[in-house]
């Protein structure tokens, strides 16, 4: 039988693991004798009772795998990290809050039966803040104009990626990767499964508005240099306006004199508008830079503190 994993980062979802648990077994007991799978739970170091509830789980039934990270590396390398220690044929990734629903997962395989070696879920709706859907339907819009590579729209990572794919990501020498845009980007002829997205099942987001400012910084920076060529054409234009302005007072002051007084006003307005758009640009400037640091770093993605029902054979790179 062909094996699906199912990976699901976690942090702080004591309300909601073995929920999720129960209704992925139910899919797959459903397809009994067509499939096996596992169910791997990657937990970014959860100060509630997260890991109790997880191990509680994995004595029962051995589908169920633990990794518990040393400390929270954050909610972009500990799920790339997960998947990549997935064994199965098929990798599907799975948030824990019941929000990609796994009455889905059939819908997955079947995709992928048909040749898909990626599958992914597209958000038609959303039973979310409407505001908030709002804006990340205008992020996506947005991204996908000044990209350079394909980006796909009200995608968050939800998907069933075959082994091959999977096999591709673990060589990617990137220690902050943008699963995202790596799928945009190297996924080929996409399946995809639509869905309206369901509301959490318990507790509140755990997504800040500085991770989801991480998420949109890191879309834009590795994907798209028109941040940067903006900065560098606005530059150049308000360097050339300001040379003409001071060449135009200059003359003026040449021809009057005596008359012509140079107020401060324009000294102090234009001070503050070319400072503005200085510091804007220099925040773009920033954003790269600090990208830059990031790749040369060459960090771990993450470091285990256990991994509980996992055989010592299966990979740890």
């Amino acid at each position: 039988m062909k094996k699906i994993s199912i990976v699901t980062p976690c942090y702080n979802e004591e309300e909601n693991v073995a929920e999720l648990y129960r209704q992925v077994k139910q899919q797959f007991d459903l397809m009994v004798g067509k499939y096996e799978y596992e169910h791997i739970f990657i937990d970014n170091a959860s100060t509630d009772k997260t890991v109790s509830v997880l191990k509680k789980l994995a004595v029962k039934d051995p589908n169920v795998k633990i990794i518990v990270n040393a400390m929270n590396f954050g909610h972009i390398r500990s799920p790339f990290y997960g998947v990549c220690q997935a064994n199965g044929d098929a990798v599907m990734l799975m948030v824990a809050d019941l929000q990609d629903p796994p009455e889905l997962i059939p819908k997955f395989i079947e995709q992928w039966e048909n040749g898909h070696n990626v599958t992914i879920g597209v958000k038609s709706q959303s039973q979310e803040s409407s505001i908030m859907f709002g804006v990340r339907c205008l992020f996506y819009k947005i991204i996908k104009a000044i990209s350079e590579t394909r980006q796909i729209e009200n995608f968050t990572g939800f998907g069933l990626y075959d082994r091959s794919f999977v096999d591709m990501m673990r060589q990617i020498d990137d220690p902050y990767p943008y699963m995202r845009g790596l799928v945009a980007e190297y996924g080929g002829d996409l399946g995809i499964v639509y869905y309206s997205q369901p509301k959490r099942l318990h507790g509140k987001t755990h997504q800040s508005f500085y991770s989801l400012y991480d998420m949109a910084m890191l879309g834009f920076v590795n994907h798209s240099k028109v941040p940067l060529r903006i900065a560098s054409f606005i530059g150049i234009f308000f360097c050339i306006v300001s040379m003409l302005v001071a060449i135009g007072y200059f003359i003026y002051k040449i021809m009057y004199w005596d008359d012509f007084q140079l107020g401060t006003a324009p000294l102090i307005i234009g001070f503050f508008f070319f400072s503005g758009v200085q510091a804007l640009f220099l925040g773009v400037i920033g954003e790269y830079i600090g990208q830059i640091i990031t790749q040369v770093r060459h960090r771990p993605l993450v470091i285990e503190k256990e991994r509980i029902n996992f055989d010592v054979k299966e990979t740890k790179d």
